[in-house]
């Protein structure tokens, strides 16, 4: 299996899944206009991974700035999956990173946190 790597534009992250670390990086601005096109294939990826490789655990670092509504539905959905791995035995934590005067971010993070009940962080960056 091959590690991912999306260069960020104007409406997407970054992307950095690396195979042999465990260290799955969303960083950026996302606002697709149509996030499922953007985020189906990390979750396909996701997928995958977790049921490919068997590192002793995954991280994976959320590093947003700005999230469209259809962004933040389709990072729970990769979420919801990571979580059904995590559920079955897999090692594995979030880290919601959000600069320390943004509420929203750090709003939503702590929505996630709330809806998934797994290992998540809430990171404030200064």
């Amino acid at each position: 299996m091959k590690d991912l790597i999306i260069d960020k534009t104007y409406s997407t992250p970054s992307v950095n899944f690396d195979v042999k670390t465990g260290i799955l990086k969303i960083e950026g601005r996302s606002i697709p206009e149509n996030p499922s096109v953007f985020y189906d294939p990390l979750s396909a990826w996701i997928n995958e991974y977790f049921q490919t490789i068997s590192n002793p655990s995954t991280r994976l670092d959320i590093k947003l700035d700005y999230i469209n509504s259809g962004s933040s539905k389709s990072i729970l959905s990769m979420l919801k999956l990571i979580k059904t791995f995590c559920d079955s035995g897999k090692d594995c934590q979030v880290n919601w990173h959000f600069e320390e005067d943004d509420e929203s971010i750090r709003d939503l993070g702590k929505h996630f946190k709330s809806v998934l009940k797994m290992s998540f962080n809430l990171v404030e960056v200064y």
